[in-house]
């Protein structure tokens, strides 16, 4: 039997370059679109690839910067055959354009459950108001979602949680699983679609995310959940993530590991299918999967790949 693989793709405008002052086509352009390799060339790859994925598209700017921004993206990602659906930082219930130290609260934590609950429908109908048919799935900012959480999301008839991520338990991923839950699970009402994982070293979970991994990191862990028949596999990327922070270039490191992530999943569709959470997807609830154990050779060689990212991609111009 298959193992879907879920691609999924946090788009969002960047804190950081609110912060920095910018004018909004520089917000916009190194959050979304930044140095040639954003959303635009997400999709150009999964077309050519012939892959699906969700993208989990965070609405809360409209606040601040009004609805074009958002209403562009989803168009794009719409227009591509591609999956919206909705995620949410918080701290732009506070943010303003002319004052860009003010901010909210910045996880969906720190609030209580009918706080977020509203603040859920709120960013729901503002996705919905920038052309995206109506969410079904969730993924918090930052992973930061507990009970109160999905009570909410239950409450607002969301079916779908991605916002479970053992690696960054307990201090923001709150769900109350256990850290290594990697299979979907029927949990509060909703099915829960934790982020997959790996063991990069003893005790020690690591976020299948496309800047966490190396390729070969990530091949093993798609072989992994292939021979030990997992219900499913949740890879992360973000709008930015394959550019350098500033959103001034490609961070090559990074982009190659996409390019080998999407061949690799192109050559292998047949047993590990790219969906989409908002095709409503019918996975096995009752797995009892585990991440990919360490090794020292797959570790020391992201080590080598990270220091050479931090130092040379990072740094360019």
């Amino acid at each position: 039997m298959p193992t879907p693989v879920f691609l999924t793709v946090d788009t969002e405008i960047a804190w950081r370059h609110h912060r920095a002052g910018l004018d909004v086509a520089s917000v916009y352009d190194r959050s979304i679109e930044p140095a040639g390799v954003g959303v635009s060339y997400h999709l150009a790859r999964l077309r050519e690839h012939g892959l699906k994925a969700t993208f989990f598209v965070d609405p809360m700017p409209v606040l601040v910067y009004g609805a074009d921004p958002i209403k562009r993206v989803v168009g794009a990602i719409l227009d591509a055959g591609q999956d919206v659906q909705l995620h949410l930082h918080p701290n732009w219930t506070g943010a303003r354009i002319d004052d860009r130290s003010a901010d909210a609260p910045g996880n969906l934590t720190d609030y209580n459950r009918a706080a977020q609950q509203a603040l859920i429908g709120q960013a729901r109908d503002l996705l919905i108001a920038a052309g995206a048919p109506a969410p079904v799935a969730f993924r918090s900012g930052s992973y930061a979602a507990n009970g109160d959480t999905l009570d909410a999301l239950t409450a607002l008839g969301f079916s779908i949680d991605s916002s479970h991520n053992g690696a960054m338990a307990p201090s923001l991923s709150k769900v109350d699983l256990p850290p290594t839950q990697i299979a979907p699970i029927r949990h509060r009402g909703l099915t829960e679609m934790p982020v997959s994982l790996i063991e990069d070293r003893p005790g020690r979970l690591r976020t299948m995310q496309i800047c966490a991994l190396s390729a070969s990191e990530l091949r093993a862990a798609l072989g992994h959940a292939r021979l030990e028949r997992h219900a499913a596999v949740v890879i992360v990327s973000h709008s930015f993530e394959l550019a350098n922070r500033a959103g001034t270039a490609p961070n090559m490191v990074h982009v190659r590991r996409f390019d080998a992530l999407c061949a690799l999943l192109a050559e292998h569709r047949a047993l590990l299918p790219t969906q989409t959470m908002g095709a409503a997807p019918a996975v096995p609830l009752d797995r009892r999967d585990t991440p990919l154990k360490p090794h020292l050779g797959r570790y020391y060689w992201r080590q080598a790949e990270q220091l050479w990212s931090n130092l040379v991609a990072e740094r360019a111009a």
